[in-house]
């Protein structure tokens, strides 16, 4: 656990900035590749990535503090809290994508072709941004009796997310990094052999919705208001982000269908 990655002086470089730094800069080359490749207009889409994250940070973070209102209103002082935390990733993919959509009609770019370069790009993307939760200590898992456990012990990153110290506890981000490293190259592959524009992208959204739905059992930092039902088994809990999950997995296989219907 290294929430601090350097520090010089004034000057500090946090772990989960410079991962998901990381994780940017390889998704863009990633998409700027691809797109020259398909005749693209690489630039453009370029721009609109750069714009398309900042709409969903702001969609990420309002969805958390929806989910979890009465908890803030009952305690005002932690809104700050929301400006070091990701947010809920369905909440910035549902923004961001409309953003997209809008911007892609503006610039005439082929919708579905520019969302299956992309929908590699934001796994890759999502699976180091998920190493930097794990160094920060956010996002963190619930108790591990397992030899899958870690403890973690940083006074200062604990200070800020909350995560309980010298206890062993599942690493799910790790979990979730694997699984959207294996995510990239199963979209890339389906990329390199696909048979209709959006067939990538409504594999991305099942499969995320799979990965997601399976991890948060083992999320341990979730508040009582996250869950729509809440008992003692995680495994016979639901939070929120689950259903999300269950939303994202139907309508993707239902557009997938679809669409592979109208190119028969």
């Amino acid at each position: 656990m290294f929430p601090i990655l350097i520090k010089l002086g004034p000057i500090t470089i946090h772990t989960y900035g410079f991962m998901m730094a990381v994780g940017v800069a390889f998704g863009i080359w990633f998409v700027f590749v691809q797109a020259r490749k398909q005749a693209l207009d690489a630039a453009k889409l370029v721009d609109m990535i750069f714009f398309t994250l900042i709409i969903a940070l702001v969609g990420a973070k309002g969805v958390l503090l929806i989910g979890n209102f009465s908890y803030y209103t009952k305690n005002p002082s932690e809104l700050l809290s929301l400006a070091r935390s990701g947010g809920v990733f369905q909440g910035g993919l549902a923004a961001g994508f409309l953003f997209a959509l809008w911007y892609l009609y503006k610039h005439k770019i082929p919708t579905w072709k520019t969302a299956d370069i992309i929908s590699p790009a934001l796994a890759l993307g999502h699976a180091f941004g998920r190493i930097g939760c794990f160094s920060a200590g956010c996002c963190y898992g619930r108790a591990c009796t397992s030899s899958l456990g870690v403890k973690f012990q940083s006074a200062y990153a604990s200070g800020l997310t909350g995560i309980p110290l010298n206890t062993k506890i599942h690493p799910v981000q790790l979990y979730e990094s694997a699984l959207n490293f294996l995510n990239f190259f199963i979209l890339f592959l389906i990329l390199k052999k696909k048979k209709f524009d959006g067939q990538v992208f409504f594999f991305y959204i099942i499969n995320y919705s799979v990965i997601r739905y399976f991890t948060e059992f083992f999320r341990g930092d979730h508040s009582s208001e996250v869950y729509l039902i809440k008992n003692a088994s995680p495994f016979l809990s639901i939070s929120y982000p689950q259903v999300f999950c269950v939303i994202g997995l139907i309508a993707g296989i239902t557009l997938y269908f679809v669409f592979k219907k109208k190119r028969v």
